[in-house]
């Protein structure tokens, strides 16, 4: 299978964006503090597959490292990573991020903010669990029925 074209948006439509996914190459659910607690299902992408459409002033950036303000496609320092969410209906859209173990800089899509995508699909992709808690990238955690 090769990358589709996908459509995403938040509650309100503020925010609308599309991205370029191959779900063949899984989706994910991650255990850091963050994931946990929203439990996040994503799919993930390269900044250059990834396009806003609008809504740029509707974005809010939630960074644990406090930096404000992350531009797509900027450089960014290793194990960074912003939280995208729309101010308005509070959605959580995608994730911005450079982690090396993986890639380096990436996308993480948020797969119940696409529009058009066939869950069938999405659910039958493989799905890979990230120790992003113990920044263990290469071992699955212990513990994943949670997320």
């Amino acid at each position: 299978m090769s990358a589709k074209a996908y459509h995403g948006s938040c509650h309100c439509q503020k925010v609308r964006f599309t991205a370029n996914l191959d779900f063949s190459k899984g989706t994910g659910r991650c255990n850091c503090t963050f994931c946990t607690k929203v439990r996040n299902w994503s799919a993930q992408t390269t900044p250059d597959q990834f396009k806003l459409l609008t809504g740029e002033e509707s974005l809010s950036d939630y960074s644990k490292s406090g930096i404000q303000n992350f531009k797509i496609g900027d450089q960014m320092a290793p194990y960074s990573n912003h939280h995208m969410f729309c101010k308005s209906c509070g959605v959580r859209l995608f994730s911005i991020g450079n982690i090396p173990e993986i890639g380096g800089d990436y996308v993480s899509i948020s797969i119940p903010a696409l529009d058009d995508v066939d869950f069938k699909e999405a659910m039958a992709a493989p799905l890979r669990y990230m120790n992003g808690k113990d920044d263990d990238w290469f071992h699955m955690p212990t513990f994943t029925a949670h997320l």
